[in-house]
């Protein structure tokens, strides 16, 4: 057996004698002090209410503190790229939307990549996109507003929470699936977009339905479809496209939470392991529900599933329907 160490030898055994001390420190002495989610959207959206509703369950199971931080601007953007530039320690998290997987299409420059920056930890929740009207719009169904819109090219308008958010590309999927031409008017979120419906400025609404549930169990507006592989469970008396003969049309809006790349392994296992075991609790699905969000969960594996599977393919939509911010 040779003396001396190869120098590559000697460079893997220096690396695994600094790696275990810190290891061991991520399973024995994390958390030492409080750990931030960061939320890349203002105060008061789902992706907020939802982090918000897991951070103080989680905090008593690490225990320490879980404090949100909200850091909006640039459709997420912001807040991601902030995120993305802490430390990988586990104490800063990020609880993002699916605009994580629809930015690094929309926008020239996105702050973050969403392959290398961060490392999944847990699918929070998601709900399907909804196409929803007035109850006393002329739009009875999905099918009579396809037939208005080929009698009428370009003249019907729909209205979405903004540019490239996914109720929005929800919008662009539709009409290329069904080859129909509708002019997109968008808002600067939700609630003005809401606004607008109700009082009868546009017809039609693309939205997430947590966005409208109040409105809809309040009569003031009603869904026609959804954009989900399966019904919901609080629309379940509302088909899908896909049950309406509109193939490949199928869109959610999803939560998530991330931790930052290069985090230890076990943090980031035990961050896993805690949110899955919150999120299997009944009044937390409840509260969930009750956002218009269901819980979906799966831990790192479906979460990076997912944006690996919808990287892509908002990138073909954004590519089909010509949208680019900046």
């Amino acid at each position: 057996m040779p003396q001396r160490l190869s120098r590559r030898a000697a460079l893997a055994a220096g690396a695994a004698l600094f790696a275990a001390p810190r290891a061991a420190a991520a399973q024995g002495g994390w958390p030492e002090r409080a750990v931030t989610i960061v939320v890349c959207f203002p105060p008061g959206g789902a992706t907020d209410i939802l982090a918000r509703i897991v951070a103080q369950p989680l905090g008593e199971a690490l225990g320490r503190p879980v404090v949100v931080e909200n850091r909006g601007g640039a459709g997420g953007n912001i807040g991601m790229g902030h995120a993305a530039r802490q430390a990988p320690d586990g104490y800063t998290l990020l609880a993002t939307s699916s605009a994580y997987v629809v930015n690094p299409s929309l926008y020239p420059n996105t702050p973050y990549d969403p392959f290398r920056d961060f490392a999944p930890i847990a699918e929070l929740g998601a709900a399907p996109n909804v196409i929803a009207v007035r109850p006393d719009s002329p739009f009875a169904s999905v099918a009579d507003i396809i037939a208005h819109a080929r009698a009428n090219p370009g003249r019907l308008n729909y209205t979405t929470s903004g540019v490239g958010t996914t109720p929005h590309l929800a919008g662009e999927v539709f009409k290329l699936r069904t080859g129909i031409a509708m002019e997109h008017v968008p808002f600067t979120g939700a609630g003005p977009a809401t606004q607008a419906v109700l009082a009868g400025t546009v017809p039609i609404y693309f939205t997430a339905f947590g966005s409208i549930g109040q409105q809809v169990r309040a009569g003031q507006l009603r869904v026609l479809a959804q954009t989900g592989a399966q019904r919901m469970e609080d629309l379940a008396e509302v088909p899908t496209l896909g049950e309406l003969g509109i193939p490949d049309a199928v869109s959610e809006t999803f939560l998530a939470l991330f931790a930052v790349a290069g985090t230890p392994a076990p943090v980031v296992a035990r961050l896993a392991e805690e949110v899955e075991a919150i999120l299997r609790r009944p009044a937390i699905r409840e509260r969930f529900r009750q956002t218009g969000t269901p819980v979906t969960g799966g831990g790192p594996e479906r979460l990076r599933a997912r944006v690996a599977r919808e990287v892509p393919m908002w990138r073909e939509v954004i590519r089909q329907a010509g949208i680019r911010i900046g």
